[in-house]
């Protein structure tokens, strides 16, 4: 199982290749370092939601629900990753 420095850095890392304003599925992060088959990113999606809310509360990404930023300590359903609009 990877460990969360390996899911931060692999959220960011895919992140910073989309193109701006795009957002990424959680899954897709997971296949980057599961791979395609359901047993090798399935087991990867609570510790990367855990990663994807730590990175928000640190400013370092945006987690959206239906377009809209979500509370990173209360948020369910199918959420989407993105980077913070920069000034």
């Amino acid at each position: 199982m990877a460990d969360q420095a390996t899911l931060e850095t692999t959220i960011l890392d895919l992140l910073a290749r989309q193109e701006p304003g795009r957002t990424l599925a959680p899954m897709d992060v997971a296949r980057a370092i599961g791979g395609d088959h359901p047993d090798g990113w399935g087991p990867l999606m609570q510790p990367l939601r855990r990663a994807a809310v730590k990175l928000m509360k640190e400013g370092r990404l945006v987690i959206t629900r239906k377009g809209r930023p979500v509370d990173p300590d209360d948020f369910r359903g199918v959420y989407r990753l993105s980077l913070p609009d920069t000034p």
